[in-house]
This record gives structure tokens, C-alpha cells and sequence, in this order.
């Protein structure tokens, strides 16, 4: 996920192709409404209630919790179980033939029944809108939804993708009422109308309200009868102080990290509130555009790998809130390695950073300047591109400079080869090395920098998304990660942890903070 944080090792995700079934959870779970209102803050804007649209973790918020998909991640898991569905499974040994049954009584929010055909609905109308700013790029695979009967759904693939129970269980396989919804348009009244937990009875500009959906069966159990979300719009101290103040009951999403550091340092336990931590995989990388005459040099991209300092920057921007990330698949997911400590090391070095220069013909200064955008990649990103202008800088191979625009521009600017060096950080749709590499590296990737390898793109990428085990694409991962490094159009910089700041009396926090990048409301309860 666009966006949009080495933490403990999550299990593999491995043999899907052999089906899921509903022995994995509850048949008969439903939202019913128990407990009290949660109040709840984020820096994060929503920037779509239609899930043909959303692809940012505050829409995916809205929509983990207002939608159902066929699939969902249990709390702490990276293998989907059966959600809307009652089970799923490949009927073909090539990955390409796909087909789920549904659950029983499904209904949406608004009482109308939930169907194969909402199901084919869903799929059909986000590919045929395909919205700049929505998840239709994940199913270049997907040739044709058919719908043999009410309660059952096969999707069928143009080529092999192993990895298709995993996207069809993010956002971006919400299934809409397709009595609700254009076929060929987007819903722009801020409202929805879903089959998942909540239903939604607000949505404004600085907050939305969410009720318990007593329509909904699935295998979520409600632990609280409402969620008030409000929007800091990028404002961290106004969501610090709102949770000080017993204002919020819930801070998540942009606290920067020497508040983070500063409540956990709190020993006095006057404030009443508490930071709980999770497992995440978010990360940020420098990105290189291969077009530009300077970083498209070879020995500039490697001179920066030699000179980049992780550990300070970890301590001295995020105050130990994220850790170094040696490769372009984050720890705790299969098939990471650390090509880049192993290519580069863990230390500086401005004698390799000046051989990696030379043997690319350049003996003067480097004149760089580093494009940033001031909230979008996390609320410190300015202050990080700064320190690491200054690290380029002090070796003296490098004049370096930092500029940060709005985040519309900085799209833009991007899609038109205006900048070089730039930030982009990602939020996975879900956690697999797939989602880590193929938005990358594949055709029409999200990260515009004119990259291109044919032995990743038609060789790594599909072999590796053509095997149902996923914990044996291990070796072809390695090798995709040993070329980036090699290469460097990327390079990694942190990868985060995941953090919530609750009031003492707040509960399930730690059930909403995983690697799935799901943050599940109906876990979250309150005394």
C-alpha cells in the first residue's frame, strides 16, 4: 500500500493452494454490540469510504471494519482464514481456478442478503473504475469472476498467483451491495454500506462514528458497542495532548516518536495512559529514479548505500521507534535476508563510498538534492531527510540538499521524472514477500523511478507467485533482494514498530497491532 513499522518473526505463510476452511474460526461469531464507546485518534485523513477507491491505510482502516472480504487475517496471523466465506480453496495444481462458498444468513448493514453475485459485483466494478488511487492494481491475474450459484464464487486467473487468498483478504477485496453501489462510478457521499462488524453513521471531515452492525456473521466478536474516529489531519501534538487530556481514549497513527519515548520514559503513571507496541511491517525506503543524470549513475546509488547510517538515524529522528532495514523484504516475513548489510555493511564508510564513485568516473562533488513530503511517509520523514543530507554531506563527497512540497505535488512530480532522490514509505496490503516486491519491481510499479530488470520481472517475480508453499520461495526471494542490493534503485532505510497509546482503563490493543496491517475496532474494549 502506497502510503502510506523488526519486530518478532511471524510463521510462514505456506500451503494455501490446499484450501481454507472454517475449522480455522467461528462459524457463528456476530457483532453484538456489548461494552462501551471507543473514542479514537489518528494524524491519518480517510481518504475514501469506497473501496474501488481507498488504497491508504486510513481508507483501509474504514474498510477492514465496515466490509467484509472473503477472506480475513486472524489477530497475530499471515495466513487468511474464511470470513464472508465459508471456505475457499484452489481447484487446480497450477494456482489458477480459485473458488469459495459462502457463509450462511450474510446480510448487509442495511438488511439486503450478501450473495455471489455482490461478490462478482465488487471485483468487476474496482477493475472496470480502476481509480488512480484504488486497489485495482493488485489483479492484473484476475480474467473472470463466475457465479455458478448464490453461495458460490470462482475466480479465474490469468496466470499462477499463489498469493490471491492473501489479496482477496485485504481492503481490497471488500465486497460491496450491489443495490448500493454504481457499477461504473465512485460513491462520493461519505457514506458505505458493508457486511463487515460496524456499519458506518458518519463521516465528516474531522470525525467519523461507527455503531456495531447487528446484521453481520462472521468470526469477529465485538467488544465494544461503537468506535468515534477523529482526524488530527497531521497534527501530533494535538493528538498527544488530546490523549493526556482524556480526550481520546485511543492514540494511533502519527504520535512522533519523542512523544512515543517520552510516555514510555513516564514512570510516575500520573498520565493514566500507556504505550502498547506491536509487530509491524511498514517500511521506507530511499528510491532512486534511474532517468535522472545524476541518480542514475550507478556509483551515486552505491556511494549512498556506503554512506547511509541507519543506527543514527534510528536514534537520533525516531528515538529507537524503528529499526534498520537491510533489504527490501522486512524481517518476520519470508524470504527476508539483509543483501544490503551483506553488500554494503553495517557501518559507513567513506572510502568505499569514494571507490564506488571513482569506478563510476566521477571525481567531484555530488550536487543532490533529497525530495521529501512533509506528512505522508510518517510525520518525522523532513527532520530524517535532513539528517541524512547531513550524513551524505559530511563525507565530503557529496553536496546535498532538502526540499519537501505538499504530497499532491509530490505525486505528480514524481509520475513527470521531475525529482531523483526521493521518499516512499509502504504499508503492506498483506503480509506476504510478494506485496513486497512485485508493486516494486513489476509493471506499472508504485515507484516511478524507471527501473527495470527482466530477471526480476520475468523470471523471480511470477516463478515466486506461482508457488502455493510460500515458505519454500525463500531462495528466488534471495536472489531478488542479492540484484537490488547489487543495483541499488532502491535503498531500504527502517523498518518500523507499531504503536497505540491508550488510557489505562483500555483493553485489545495489543490484539490490533500485527504484521496484517489490520486494526480490528471490535477488539478494543473499555472499563
Amino acid at each position: 500500500m502506497n502510503m502510506r513499522t523488526k519486530l518478532p518473526v511471524l510463521p510462514a505463510v505456506a500451503g494455501l493452494a490446499a484450501g481454507l476452511l472454517t475449522g480455522c474460526g467461528s462459524e457463528t461469531g456476530t457483532a453484538d454490540g456489548s461494552g462501551t464507546d471507543i473514542v479514537m485518534g489518528m494524524t491519518d485523513d480517510v481518504l475514501a469510504t469506497d473501496p474501488a477507491s481507498g488504497y491508504d491505510p486510513g481508507s483501509w482502516l474504514l474498510f477492514n471494519n465496515v466490509f467484509q472480504s472473503l477472506l480475513s487475517f486472524p489477530k497475530g496471523g499471515t495466513e487468511p482464514e474464511p470470513e464472508a466465506a465459508r471456505e475457499c480453496a484452489f481447484t487446480d495444481t497450477a494456482a489458477k481456478v480459485y473458488e469459495c462458498t459462502l457463509r450462511d444468513g450474510l446480510r448487509f448493514s442495511n438488511g439486503d442478503d450478501l450473495t455471489s453475485k455482490d461478490v462478482k459485483f465488487s471485483f468487476d466494478r474496482m477493475r472496470r473504475i480502476d481509480d488512480a488511487a484504488g486497489p485495482a492494481i493488485m489483479f492484473p491475474m484476475l480474467d473472470e469472476v463466475e457465479t455458478p450459484s448464490d453461495k458460490k464464487v470462482v475466480f479465474k486467473l490469468k496466470v499462477s498467483d499463489a498469493t490471491f487468498p492473501s489479496k482477496i483478504a485485504s481492503g481490497a477485496g471488500s465486497i460491496v451491495n450491489r443495490r448500493a453501489y454504481s457499477a461504473d462510478g465512485l460513491r462520493e457521499d461519505g457514506k458505505a454500506v458493508g457486511s463487515g462488524p460496524y456499519k458506518l453513521d458518519s463521516f465528516g471531515k474531522d470525525e467519523a462514528v461507527f455503531s456495531v452492525n447487528e446484521n453481520y456473521r462472521g468470526n469477529a466478536e465485538t467488544q465494544n458497542s461503537g468506535v468515534t474516529l477523529k482526524f488530527f489531519h497531521g497534527d501530533r501534538s494535538g493528538l498527544k495532548k488530546a490523549v493526556v487530556d482524556n480526550k481520546v481514549d485511543v492514540a494511533y497513527r502519527g504520535l512522533a516518536a519523542e512523544d512515543i519515548a517520552e510516555i514510555e520514559a513516564d514512570t510516575t503513571g500520573d498520565q493514566d495512559i500507556e504505550v502498547v507496541e506491536g509487530s509491524s511491517a511498514e517500511v521506507q525506503h530511499l528510491v532512486f529514479n534511474l532517468g535522472d543524470p545524476v541518480a542514475g549513475r550507478p556509483g551515486v546509488r552505491r556511494a549512498i548505500a556506503q554512506l547511509l547510517d541507519r543506527d543514527a538515524l534510528i536514534d537520533e529522528v525516531y528515538e529507537n521507534t524503528a529499526t534498520p532495514l537491510y533489504s527490501v523484504i522486512p524481517a518476520g516475513i519470508t524470504g527476508h535476508n539483509t543483501a544490503f548489510f551483506n553488500t554494503y555493511g553495517s557501518s559507513p564508510s567513506r572510502a568505499e563510498a569514494r571507490a564506488a564513485l571513482a569506478a563510476d568516473g566521477i571525481t567531484d562533488k555530488v550536487k543532490l538534492t533529497l525530495w521529501s513530503t512533509p506528512t505522508r511517509y510518517g510525520p518525522s520523514t523532513d527532520q530524517e531527510f535532513k539528517a541524512i543530507a547531513g550524513q551524505l554531506n559530511a563525507s565530503g563527497l557529496f553536496d546535498a540538499t532538502v526540499k519537501s512540497v505538499p504530497y499532491d505535488r509530490y505525486e505528480k512530480d514524481i509520475a513527470a521524472g521531475k525529482y531523483g532522490v526521493y521518499v516512499k514509505g509502504w504499508v503492506p496490503d498483506y503480509p506476504d514477500p510478494d506485496n513486497f516486491t512485485a508493486p516494486f519491481f513489476g509493471k506499472g510499479n508504485v515507484l516511478d523511478n524507471n527501473y527495470a530488470n527482466s530477471t526480476v520481472t520475468e523470471q523471480l517475480i511470477p516463478e515466486t507467485a506461482a508457488q502455493s508453499d510460500r515458505s519454500s520461495t525463500g531462495q528466488r526471494y534471495g536472489e531478488l533482494q542479492d540484484i537490488v542490493a547489487e543495483q541499488a534503485p532502491v535503498v531500504p532505510i527502517w523498518q518500523a514498530k507499531q504503536y497505540a497509546v491508550v488510557r489505562d482503563n483500555v483493553y485489545g490493543l495489543e490484539n490490533c497491532l500485527d504484521a496484517s496491517t489490520v486494526f480490528r475496532f471490535w477488539e478494543i474494549s473499555k472499563n
